[in-house]
């Protein structure tokens, strides 16, 4: 008896808490900066030992309120990166620049994270190519 009373208690407050409803109000998304970029890779081919490269990736704002950067962070200390550092209007154009030094031999892939008021918050951006050894 005491376990089919507990049986049934315990029925009852299963059902109680799924038939309530919360108040599960959908955020509300602000209008965002949006990213249109010509191109999100760059490939410079074969480049030569100790002569520095610099690609200009180039973008659009598509979305209804001005684009900020406040990042850009290359994956490693060999690529420098420089952006446009005014609020872009939308419309406008903007620009994020990687320089890669190139002082290593070899293949390298090289990438810059852009973080801005974009609704994912950040853009990935993809360098690569091969330096080839200097000539002694």
């Amino acid at each position: 008896m005491k376990k089919l009373l507990f049986l049934l208690v315990m029925v009852a407050i299963t059902r109680i808490g799924y038939s309530q409803q919360g108040a599960s109000a959908a955020p509300v998304k602000a209008d965002v900066a949006v990213f249109e970029w010509d191109s999100q890779s760059f490939d410079f081919g074969k480049i030569k030992q100790g002569v520095p490269v610099t690609h200009e990736f180039k973008f659009t704002n598509k979305g209804k309120i001005p684009l900020v950067i406040a990042n850009a962070q290359p994956s490693c200390g060999c690529t420098t990166p420089d952006w446009s550092r005014q609020p872009v209007a939308p419309g406008e154009k903007g620009f994020i620049k990687a320089t890669f030094n190139a002082s290593a031999a070899g293949p390298f892939n090289k990438s810059v994270t852009v973080t801005a008021n974009v609704e994912t918050g950040t853009a990935m951006l993809m360098i690569k190519g091969e330096v080839s050894p200097a000539v002694q």
